[in-house]
């Protein structure tokens, strides 16, 4: 009985001693604005081991972990104080939650409750009027996107260049990107900055120091009002305040500043209709063309290898090349496509190819056609035209060819194309040409009849056919869905083609993924933020997961041009396009 006793006793100590134990969350506001810092402070009255912090998200640590332990005696009994301390600066606005931190003491763990703290917009006064800085913060430094050009043409290249502008007296001592400009309806290529250079600059008439940050040329790729989406930065600052030390010298103190970029609007204007050549790609610049054989005498079995060449300065990837037209005497494969071009800041020069490979047939003379080549010079405002002379290939020996097939033309009609058999079997006619003695009338019979019956037997169907084609052509939504089908299935099938071809392939990829969005969300390109895409996806009951590997894909074709890949990894992205799209396409009610 006594050992019972005492055994209640131990126990109901050790859980008097556990209530006792008290670990919690400190914050030293609930509400603050977006540039403000916040102070946590993790303490407890009993010391324990494996402290294990929050995630804190929704924070950036500028500080911390700091540890304090303190324990004094007073009228005999001791108290005992032990705390991890950090300083937070928040990288959103609304209403936040400080997660769950926990410690083990006694074998026990103990967890604190959660802490919501309410983040608003930046304050522009600090709290402390001694901490307050000689300057201020909106005044010291701005982010600016400069612009080449706001009215383009269609495939007109311009600059974008993005540059930090900061006042002397600040220092700063760390930057993050928040939001990646992006560039709709732009065919973009990034210009390397291998280092960051601090240069001297000027800002609204006043010296200041200036660092160009990002670099890029832009192809409108559509005309009408097109935006580009701003950069936004996070920066850690140090600015001086009224107070010296000891020394004389000013002192500083941290602060923080969210700058942008702004939004740009540039308004592109369409090529001119008035004198565009038939044959007219979409190319806008100033070039040179040239189609150059290998050799233009051989012997049968050789084979010469015929080069189309466009070199200069403009869209040099973003149109197509003639396709020269060959005798039927003259096999042709399909070309090796090569490009040698550069971008800097002027935009794309160099050159790009397609090599043919012809190999005669016939011993003769066969002439390949001129190839002409139309472009929009941009000095003049003017379409020009360049022509290639007529290439005549001269084959000494081999088969023989009719003179018919020799000179035949492929434009013409295959029923025209005439070869001579051996003039030994010429007596033998397989088919003959017999005709009936007694023929029977036209006027009168069944197919006479037929033939006036049928006209009014068609207008019930023209009359149906048309009403529903009216329905269809009014149908402005479903034109937009179907035409968004057709444009998935082509984009698709481009991607597959060009899988050697790392930056065509992405290209092809990213249109296939916005024509399927465009489709099935019935959303504008212009309305295709990854807020919007993963809101309405969920709306209409995608998977989670599916629709985060979508977003995951789209961000991929937008950088996957610039970055190196494996043909791997290329034939990955484009497999898991397909899967993607079956898997929404089940989902998507």
């Amino acid at each position: 009985m006594k050992k019972l006793l005492l055994l209640y006793v131990f126990f109901f100590s050790v859980a008097t001693f556990a209530q006792q134990v008290e670990f919690e969350a400190k914050v030293s506001k609930t509400s603050l604005g977006l540039n403000e810092r916040l102070r946590v402070d993790f303490s407890m009255n009993a010391d324990g081991d494996n402290f294990t912090p929050p995630d804190f998200d929704g924070f950036r640590v500028v500080n911390g972990p700091m540890q304090q332990v303190s324990q004094s005696w007073v009228n005999g009994r001791s108290s005992f104080n032990k705390s991890y301390s950090y300083f937070l600066l928040p990288t959103r606005k609304g209403n936040v939650t400080i997660n769950q931190a926990s410690i083990e003491i006694n074998g026990q763990t103990y967890k604190t409750s959660p802490v919501k703290i309410n983040v608003g917009a930046a304050i522009d006064v600090p709290k402390n009027p001694q901490d307050a800085p000689q300057i201020s913060a909106n005044d010291a430094i701005h982010l600016v996107a400069e612009v080449s050009k706001v009215n383009p043409y269609i495939n007109e290249p311009i600059t974008v260049v993005y540059k930090l502008y900061f006042s002397y007296n600040i220092g700063i001592t760390n930057w993050r990107e928040l939001d990646k400009p992006k560039y709709n309806d732009f065919w973009s290529q990034n210009i390397d900055i291998k280092q960051l250079v601090v240069e001297e600059g000027n800002y609204n008439g006043e010296r200041a120091r200036v660092v160009t940050l990002r670099k890029t040329v832009l192809y409108p790729q559509k005309s009408g009002k097109l935006s580009i989406e701003p950069l936004s930065m996070d920066i850690d600052l140090e600015l001086p305040t009224n107070r010296r030390n000891f020394f004389g010298q000013v002192q500083t103190t941290q602060s923080n500043k969210r700058v942008s970029a702004g939004a740009k609007t540039i308004n592109v204007k369409a090529l001119p209709e008035n004198g565009k050549p038939a044959d007219f790609t979409g190319a806008v610049g100033n070039f040179n063309f040239e189609a150059k054989p290998s050799k233009t005498t051989l012997k049968h079995g050789e084979s010469l290898e015929l080069k189309v060449v466009v070199s200069g300065t403009g869209n040099l990837k973003l149109f197509t090349l003639p396709k020269p037209v060959v005798p039927t005497a003259l096999e042709m494969y399909d070309p090796v496509h090569k490009e040698n071009v550069n971008s800097p800041l002027s935009g794309m020069t160099g050159s790009i190819s397609d090599t043919y490979k012809v190999i005669p047939q016939y011993k003769g003379e066969y002439p390949i056609k001129p190839m002409t080549f139309s472009y929009f010079d941009l000095k003049s405002q003017r379409y020009k035209t360049i022509s290639s002379p007529e290439i005549m290939v001269k084959v000494l020996d081999g088969p023989e060819s009719t003179a018919a097939v020799a000179a035949q033309s492929p434009d013409e009609p295959s029923n025209k194309r005439t070869i001579t058999a051996n003039s030994k079997f010429e007596f033998i006619k397989l088919k003959t040409d017999l005709k009936p003695i007694k023929q029977e009338d036209f006027f009168g019979s069944s197919l006479f009849y037929g033939l006036v019956i049928f006209p009014f037997l068609c207008i019930p169907i023209l009359m149906i056919f048309r009403s529903k084609k009216e329905a269809r052509d009014g149908d402005v939504t479903g034109n937009r869905i179907r035409r968004s089908n057709k444009l998935v299935k082509k984009y698709l099938s481009e991607a597959k083609n060009q899988l050697q071809n790392k930056e065509l392939f992405y290209i092809a990829l990213e249109k296939a993924l916005h024509n399927f969005l465009k489709a099935k969300l019935h959303i504008e390109t212009s309305e295709m933020s990854k807020a919007t895409i993963h809101a309405v996806l969920l709306e209409r009951k995608a998977d989670e997961n599916t629709v985060s590997e979508f977003i995951k894909l789209v961000d991929n074709c937008e950088f996957a041009r610039y970055a190196p890949s494996s043909s791997v990894a290329i034939q990955s992205d484009f497999d898991k396009a397909v899967g993607l799209i079956s898997e929404l396409e089940k989902q998507i009610l």
